[in-house]
């Protein structure tokens, strides 16, 4: 085992500096933002993606049949469960040389957990004592278009001293999470993001310990404050701002305790702006259960999945027997960065917990790879005239979109084609999607997801039936990506209904300003991430 997560961490490894070096070379920038080149050929051996024209709509129908049971049947309305959210600078303890003035929901980070079950109404409203615009997105949840928080889209931002009230019943058992969707950039990194879970009574009694660690990184100067230069065109142009503290629910390294023999439901977030985690449980045998809330239809292999920026993984194990510390760190860059402990200790527990709570009803969708795609979204980078990185989505920079037309209760195949040398956390608000291939191979992911990690040069296509209709935002979840136009829209429309109106993004867009404090990109500067 240590041997094939050595090997895949250093696979990892090269291949990420393999798409550094191509930052600027692979993508030819140019000040008109064009990015010539195309993403790698599948390999020799990749099989045939064909299927005759005539039979595509028949194939369409049988995966959208297929699609069917996949969620869980409406719940019967349960409580109504009321929350108040302010959004306020405060103080947290980081690290040793002083406390660190941050942005936070109730004088926390992260935020208060909200938990509710399948059918509950969550009411929270929103109070802004900020100095600056803000918005709430509740990553994950099928919510009503108008609350899903997204200026300009689908709501107003508030203003300092404004409150709004989101009212939604998430209709999904998950882990799911709220943060900023305002100069995301500045207002994730300063600390406003909480969880929310929604629990599926049925599978309560299933585990013994059910956990939440959200992941952050900080990048702190050495008086312990936060270094504020938030967006500047070297973290746009590269994979984002990295922090070199890592913690978990505000804290380094926590200590999870359990006792020997309780089966554990670890829930892992990653808040982030853009740092990626592949989280390693030394000697627990964990194993992944869901992914982005979604539960998978088998046990999945931690060194199968990564923790993307805006994803999250339901990891499960059965504490051993034996009492002792087991060390939780970050593979990345084969680093073994400490991201906390399991300590197993006390009065040991009867170990006989049954099978774990799987979803039989995730398609396969196999013959979703042999269909042709109805959307092309090709992702370049470029920059423009003042010689700023600008990403696009068909060479359109937000809030200067083309949106995407999806309709409702329909199967649509959507090709990611990334032209630029750096990595994408892909994140679709609204619904959820499967994954059908990379790079020309089809894969086989038991789950559905809303964020998907594309490599540099990387094709990966997607499936979906999109059941909530609206304006709903596509973005790479790397925040200064977005901020550099990475994003667009898709327009969900119900059957024989027209599209919904697109608003004037430029109106209600809120962007950060981008900097160069050290000068405008050099195309010779060694790539670092």
């Amino acid at each position: 085992m240590l041997r094939t997560t050595f090997v895949l961490t250093i696979t990892r490894h090269r291949r990420l500096l393999a798409t550094l070096v191509v930052v600027m070379i692979g993508t030819a920038c140019t000040a008109d933002g064009e990015a010539p080149g195309s993403a790698p050929s599948p390999p020799d051996d990749a099989p045939a993606i064909t299927v005759p024209p005539e039979a595509e709509r028949e194939a369409r129908l049988t995966l959208a049949a297929e699609f069917e049971g996949l969620y869980p049947a409406i719940a019967a309305p349960g409580r109504l469960v009321e929350v108040d959210l302010v959004a306020r600078e405060s103080v947290i303890d980081l690290v040793e040389a002083g406390p660190t003035t941050v942005w936070t929901y109730n004088g926390t980070v992260p935020g208060p957990q909200i938990e509710v079950e399948v059918g509950d109404t969550v009411r929270a409203t929103l109070t802004n004592e900020l100095t600056s615009p803000t918005s709430i997105h509740w990553h994950g949840i099928r919510v009503p278009n108008d609350m899903d928080g997204v200026p300009g889209l689908n709501q107003t931002a508030l203003a300092p001293g404004e409150s709004f009230t989101y009212e939604f019943t998430p209709p999904d058992p998950g882990t799911y999470w709220y943060h900023s969707h305002t100069l995301g950039s500045e207002q994730l990194d300063r600390g406003l993001y909480g969880a929310i879970i929604v629990r599926n009574p049925a599978e309560v009694e299933s585990f013994d310990v059910d956990a939440t660690w959200i992941l952050d990184d900080w990048l702190l100067d050495e008086t312990g404050q936060i270094i504020e230069e938030f967006f500047d065109n070297h973290v746009a142009m590269h994979h984002g701002r990295y922090g070199e503290l890592v913690t978990a629910n505000g804290e380094p390294a926590p200590i999870l305790t359990v006792r020997p023999g309780e089966r554990v439901r670890l829930r892992l977030v990653n808040a982030s702006n853009g740092r990626w985690y592949e989280p390693r449980f030394d000697g627990l045998g964990a194993r992944v259960l869901a992914v982005d809330g979604q539960t998978a239809s088998r046990p999945v292999r931690l060194d199968d999945v990564t923790l993307a920026a805006g994803n999250r993984l339901d990891v499960v194990f059965d504490a051993p027997m034996t009492p002792g510390a087991h060390a939780v760190v970050d593979g990345v860059f084969g680093a073994d960065t400490p991201l906390g402990t399991i300590l197993v200790e006390g009065d040991p527990v009867a170990a006989d917990h049954g099978t774990l709570p799987l979803n039989s009803s995730v398609p396969d969708w196999a013959a979703a790879a042999a269909l042709t795609p109805d959307i092309d979204l090709t992702i370049e980078v470029g920059v423009d005239e003042d010689l700023f990185a600008r990403f696009r989505f068909n060479g359109r920079s937000y809030p200067d979109v083309a949106p995407v037309h999806l309709e409702q209760g329909t199967f649509a195949k959507i090709r990611l084609d990334n032209r630029t040398g750096v990595l994408h956390p892909i994140h679709l608000h609204g619904q959820f999607f499967k994954v059908l291939t990379r790079g020309g191979v089809p894969v086989d992911e038991p789950f559905f997801r809303d964020t998907i990690f594309i490599d540099g040069q990387e094709v990966v296509e997607i499936g979906l039936v999109p059941l909530e209709t609206g304006q709903w935002l596509l973005h790479c979840h790397i925040q200064e990506h977005a901020e550099a136009g990475m994003a667009t829209v898709a327009l969900v429309r119900a059957p024989g209904a027209d599209l919904p109106e697109l608003p004037d993004l430029r109106a209600g867009h809120i962007g950060a300003t981008l900097t160069a404090p050290e000068g405008d990109m050099d195309p010779d500067e060694e790539i670092l991430p």
